[in-house]
């Protein structure tokens, strides 16, 4: 019995990668940088992916990676202007954005004539998790 290692006392290289993606998948969402556009008036009173109407006024914002009913907040980096906003849908489409923000939000952020701003997004509270 040279060599073997009886199962008890072995590590199964399977469970250890479980147990560390699972770490990792919890882990908090980090700041983001990089560049923010708004919504174009015409997609108001449409439906968002958590599939309420979204309102060209509000305070939400869509992000890839972010989960839906995140609050952050995002600062202007050219003026140093913040806004909270609710992750309430998905996008944006271009690959080059981490964030679109509905036009009100833009306006508080002092973008609304650029269209495109360097911003910050900070995670400030994560939707409840399930059990």
């Amino acid at each position: 019995m040279l060599g073997l290692v009886p199962a008890a006392e072995g590590k199964s290289p399977r469970r250890d990668a479980q147990a560390q993606s699972q770490r990792h998948h919890h882990a908090a969402p980090r700041v983001q940088r990089g560049r923010a556009s708004f919504y174009a008036n015409r997609f108001h009173g449409r439906r968002m992916a958590n599939g309420r109407r979204f309102n060209r006024n509000a305070a939400v914002a869509a992000s890839r990676t972010l989960p839906l009913g995140t609050v952050a907040r995002v600062k202007n980096l050219a003026n140093g202007r913040t806004a909270v906003v609710t992750i309430e849908d998905r996008g944006p489409h271009l690959r080059n954005r981490v964030i679109d923000l509905s036009p009100g939000t833009a306006a508080q952020l002092g973008m609304l004539r650029q269209g495109v701003a360097m911003v910050e997004v900070t995670p400030l509270r994560l939707p409840d998790q399930p059990g």
